[in-house]
């Protein structure tokens, strides 16, 4: 019997070869697109911050310092600063970091270091993370995250061909982030050392790695991971009272207890801006690593997901330049950036609900400190290049005069000439 070729139903159109690519076009965003999602979700969170820091801080601003404005001036001076690098890296090829990324771990390494000694390092809270210059403090781990994602990336795309041995996949990277992680351990910043970690761990699970090498290594930094929480008696207290705060509500379960009081204090619109009442000293840092806490007592439930779609669509956008990015130096740099945000958003926001250990890690783009804010919009400008870059390639393959497609050199197609299988 022969068969018959039945026709496609109505309600769906037939769309040819030359037309797929504007089809598809239709439903994903463009490079143009994709940076101006980029940069308006990080101006719009980074003034919310501003705010939430003013309005965070003041209570404490003036029992300490006598002055409300304390930290919000400062914070508004650090915005400022920070689009200024955002300006800068986005007009930075972002093939420099190649060469700038060991000099730049060599001198983060050289300020880890200095940070530990007495004379230089400035101890705030039992740690010792920061160093004064005059009237600036600097915090050096903030710099490492940037500068090991940059040499981690350089690192992998130079050796890109030669992944599947795992000497070339260990050797200087392995190395290099023990240093980094066991220095800012010293100071001591566990929540730093988690970020730093995982940062490379998803890394190097972008250049493909095989799934079992990738489980044995996650599997090895977890166990090590749980040694240092075990080893130290402050670590392990951490860790319990974020399984049971309720068993010590006056000591180790106050900060979190606080930060949900305020939480469900706020239900679905909030109290309003500036009528939180948990920042009258009840939430100990309100305006540094628990702003979320009082943003969702002001704001309510609304302002907390408006806040946390905002972070979605920062690190959605960051994720389509670094899968589009022109060759593997860009994509691996780019996802480096973006699993650091993101993983730093999530365990920020995991400590304030409750779901995660309180562990010091401040909100990206929110929380109150010079040296994040400034790092992390200075990363996002990179992301900026990375993505210009891109839009840049895609106007030069544009359809010519004369109706025919120019031969493209697309991400994708690179992508697979370069894969480590296909360049054996």
């Amino acid at each position: 019997m022969a068969s018959r070729t039945l026709p496609a139903p109505r309600h769906l159109r037939v769309v040819s070869e030359a037309d797929r690519p504007s089809a598809i076009s239709r439903w994903t965003m463009s490079p143009r697109r994709t940076i101006a999602v980029l940069v308006g979700s990080t101006t719009i969170l980074t003034i919310v911050g501003v705010v939430m820091v003013l309005s965070a801080s003041y209570v404490f601003s003036y029992v300490e310092y006598g002055s409300s404005f304390l930290f919000f001036k400062r914070q508004a001076v650090y915005a400022v600063v920070g689009f200024g690098a955002l300006l800068l890296t986005s007009r930075m090829r972002y093939t420099v970091w190649q060469r700038l990324a060991a000099p730049f771990l060599g001198i983060t390494i050289l300020l880890l270091v200095l940070v530990l000694h007495p004379s230089a390092g400035t101890v705030a809270g039992g740690s010792a993370r920061w160093i004064a210059l005059g009237p600036v403090t600097i915090q050096p781990s903030e710099f490492a995250k940037l500068a090991l994602v940059a040499f981690g990336a350089t690192v992998l795309a130079r050796r890109w061909k030669n992944l599947d041995d795992l000497r070339s996949l260990l050797l200087p990277l392995l190395p290099a982030t023990l240093v980094v992680c066991g220095l800012v351990m010293l100071q001591p910043d566990l929540g730093t050392t988690v970020i730093l970690a995982g940062s490379m761990f998803m890394l190097v699970f972008a250049t493909g790695i095989s799934i079992k090498r990738f489980v044995a290594g996650v599997a090895a930094g977890g166990a090590l991971g749980t040694i240092l929480i075990l080893s130290e008696t402050y670590r392990r207290e951490r860790l319990l009272s974020f399984l049971h705060p309720w068993q010590d509500p006056a000591n180790k379960g106050y900060q979190l207890i606080q930060s949900l009081i305020a939480l469900g204090s706020g239900g679905w619109f909030g109290v309003g801006l500036g009528a939180s009442r948990q920042k009258w000293l009840y939430v100990p840092n309100a305006h540094t690593d628990f702003i979320f806490a009082v943003l969702g007592e002001e704001l309510g439930l609304i302002g907390e997901l408006v806040v946390i779609a905002l972070f979605c669509a920062l690190l959605y956008s960051g994720m389509r330049i670094a899968v589009k990015a022109p060759d593997a130096f860009g994509r691996l740099l780019a996802g480096g950036i973006v699993s650091w945000l993101g993983l730093q958003v999530v365990v920020n926001l995991g400590a304030v609900t409750g779901l995660l250990p309180v562990t010091g890690v401040p909100l990206p783009l929110m929380s109150f400190g010079g040296s994040s804010l400034v790092v992390s919009l200075a990363a996002i400008g990179i992301l900026v290049n990375i993505g210009r870059t891109e839009s840049a390639a895609a106007a030069r393959e544009s359809p010519t005069s004369n109706g025919k497609r120019s031969q493209r050199s697309a991400p994708s197609t690179r992508a697979a000439a370069t894969t480590r299988s296909g360049s054996r």
